[in-house]
């Protein structure tokens, strides 16, 4: 099949253009849906009871994780797609999965049980960033090819280039607002408490040492 062949799709006598179809399941299906399991893992990490396990660590590596995936999204948001774009989300994927690596293994060496549940949603969180990863590559492969030649040829291959046409204000807006509303509020709530509960522990364990030393006087 030519590229023009596979730039087309009739059904039904509707002219369908893949690249817009990919651009809108990127927009508004993949990335609005990953907000569905980082909320459920959330709950999964209240639930067994995080601040008396594993503590600030797991939820500081939590807070790395969603930093390592938001920074090449923001960007992928309000650039344009080109060699330099794409090597920060490569880099982020790879240091993502590592982290992820790292994330589950704190966990399964502490007191806190991780479900089958929560193991089935870390599989959709570690997936969605190869996949959506994926998507964009095919939807962008002229910027793989200048990639895999270095950028050689294209003034713009190491430089940030601002989408043209940018993506609407209300939909910026929207996303920003599912940030805030599914990911730093949730999760913010989660490191405090994870706080709260360390100092509480610090405080109780200098406590019980001043009392025994008082007893032993």
């Amino acid at each position: 099949m030519s590229r023009d062949q596979a730039a087309e799709i009739s059904a039904h006598g509707v002219t369908v253009d893949v690249g817009d179809a990919t651009a809108r399941y990127l927009l508004y299906g993949l990335l609005p849906s990953w907000f569905v399991p980082g909320v459920a893992d959330w709950w999964m990490h209240r639930r067994t009871r995080i601040e008396e396990t594993t503590g600030t660590k797991e939820s500081l590596i939590h807070a790395l994780m969603m930093t390592e995936v938001g920074i090449p999204i923001a960007l992928t948001l309000r650039y344009e797609v080109n060699p330099l774009l794409l090597t920060v989300q490569l880099g982020a994927a790879a240091t993502h999965e590592a982290t992820a690596l790292w994330d589950v293994r704190t966990a399964v060496h502490s007191d806190r049980e991780v479900k089958p549940v929560e193991q089935h949603i870390h599989s959709f969180l570690e997936s969605l960033p190869f996949g959506g990863l994926a998507s964009l590559m095919c939807l962008h492969a002229d910027q793989v090819a200048s990639l895999l030649r270095g950028g050689r040829g294209d003034p713009d291959a190491w430089r940030l280039v601002p989408r043209r046409p940018p993506l609407s204000r209300g939909y910026l807006a929207g996303i920003a607002a599912a940030v805030g509303t599914c990911v730093l509020l949730p999760y913010g709530e989660e490191l405090l408490r994870c706080v709260r509960t360390a100092r509480r522990d610090r405080k109780r364990a200098k406590d019980e040492a001043r009392l025994g030393t008082t007893k032993g006087l």
